[in-house]
């Protein structure tokens, strides 16, 4: 049996040879090398066959935001900003941008509805949901704050002005489709504008670079300056007055970037109850730490180089505050993208600093220590806060912290009794200064009462030198 194998073996072949032979110029054999011959669309498509396709190469131009986007403006995260258009109406009043991200229309929404909330917009008009919770191809969602009116569109379709959700392809369409095999895209426009012609210069950051002060600036922007004269200190709430007068002395309260003062012998005014910008705060905060602490290097708060890469986008390294900001955030005393916050990447230093902020960024300072975890009701059954649900949860591990300095609380000194914490409601300056007046725990931490005298001590000529000054025997006052 196994002797036959070769010989039936030789027959087919022949056979097959026979059947090539007499079909070779038929119909059938064109048919037959068109099946057999190589696929032309592997040679334009390489990506169908796994291989890198040379027309697929990412786009390497970037779009850079615009000098005058104000710093306000919430910037979605995850986005990429492909076109800039000036006004048609008045180009020196606002733009459109138009963005693009991966992530699906719903989440871009979300993103806007919440940053706008929490950060005291009004919220003019918004989208609303249909019952499978996708957007209405009509609706926008538009928010002012003061002279500032933001449109972010939430037009499903095509066009400039569009909120396109692209949907994955499905794999019957996916072979057949090359571009649909691509990640769905989703693309919405940012349109800003100033309300009247007399509209409030933009907070940009060439702005805030560029922008002539009227003091001298100092080598150390965060830095303590020359003691102040402020000739409306009067005009503070009672339970104030001291705290500005002390921080005042130690030089610690510039009214302007870069660390520097414009007032002369005869005074200036310090608007006690006006609100304080975030830019402002972070500045006295540094500058009252490393103050108070001036004996004590390891408790300063290290300025920033302007060879580091910004945390924020808004906060350049021209910018006369980056060594205050930044330093902050190299610290972790502020959400930015070095603690891992994504949202963070604008800090929007002429926004009003809120009640929440304040806190947030103080109590680390008091507590040098990780905060505890915090909840809801934890902040009710401590502070008694009817609203504490309204506080960010990030806020609410401070305000817990706080609770625990006693009557050296910065909730206390600051706000009295209370029990609405109103965590969204802007801070004065003279609420800020009080805030900045005292560092550290109960029993343990220094006021700026207690450095004026360490720094009189030092003035006066001595046979010994000084030691740091012990903790706060008015820090009740």
């Amino acid at each position: 049996m196994l002797s036959k194998r070769p010989v039936i073996l030789t027959g087919f072949i022949g056979c097959l040879l026979i059947s090539l032979s007499a079909c070779a110029n038929s119909t059938n054999s064109e048919a037959l090398e068109r099946s057999l011959a190589a696929d032309p669309k592997l040679k334009d498509n390489p990506a169908a066959f796994g291989l890198p396709s040379q027309n697929n190469s990412p786009n390497e131009t970037l779009v850079a935001l615009p000098s005058d986007f104000p710093s306000e403006i919430p910037v979605y995260p995850e986005a990429q900003l492909q076109e800039v258009t000036p006004s048609t109406s008045d180009p020196n009043q606002g733009q459109t941008l138009r963005w693009t991200t991966t992530d699906p229309s719903n989440s871009v929404q979300t993103f806007y509805q919440k940053a706008f909330q929490s950060n005291n917009w009004e919220i003019v008009s918004q989208p609303t949901e249909t019952e499978e919770g996708a957007v209405p191809p009509t609706d926008i969602l538009v928010a002012r704050q003061n002279n500032l009116k933001v449109t972010v569109s939430i037009q499903s379709g095509s066009g400039s002005n569009s909120f396109i959700s692209t949907p994955s392809p499905t794999p019957a369409t996916a072979a057949n489709s090359p571009a649909s095999s691509a990640a769905s895209t989703t693309q919405f426009t940012i349109q800003y504008v100033r309300d009247g012609s007399a509209a409030a210069p933009s907070s940009s950051n060439s702005e805030v670079a560029s922008q002539p002060t009227t003091e001298a600036t100092t080598d150390k922007p965060g830095s303590p300056s020359e003691p102040s004269v402020f000739t409306d200190i009067n005009k503070a709430p009672q339970e104030l007055r001291q705290y500005v007068e002390n921080l005042a002395a130690l030089g610690v309260l510039s009214l302007n970037s870069g660390g520097s003062k414009s007032n002369s012998a005869t005074g200036e005014q310090f608007e006690p109850n006006k609100t304080i910008t975030r830019r402002q705060y972070a500045r006295w905060l540094v500058a009252a730490n490393n103050q108070i602490y001036s004996n004590s290097p390891g408790k300063q708060i290290r300025l920033a180089s302007t060879d580091v890469q910004p945390a924020f986008q808004d906060i350049p390294r021209s910018d006369p505050d980056f060594p205050a900001i930044q330093g902050l955030a190299e610290a972790g005393l502020i959400p930015s993208r070095l603690t891992g916050d994504a949202t963070a990447v604008l800090f929007r230093p002429d926004a009003p600093l809120t009640r929440e902020n304040l806190i947030l960024w103080k109590v680390p300072l008091d507590t040098r220590q990780t905060l505890p975890t915090a909840s809801v009701d934890a902040v009710k059954q401590t502070w008694g806060f009817q609203d504490a649900g309204k506080t960010e949860p990030k806020a609410l591990r401070a305000v817990l912290a706080d609770f625990q300095n006693g009557e050296l609380a910065n909730i206390r000194r600051v706000f009295g009794y209370t029990t609405l914490f109103q965590p969204k409601k802007p801070v004065t300056r003279a609420e800020a200064a009080a805030a900045v007046w005292y560092f550290g725990a109960e029993g343990e931490g220094v006021s700026a009462q207690d450095a004026l005298q360490s720094q009189r001590q030092q003035s006066q000529p001595s046979p010994t030198s000084t030691p740091e000054p012990t903790p706060s025997s008015s820090a009740n006052q």
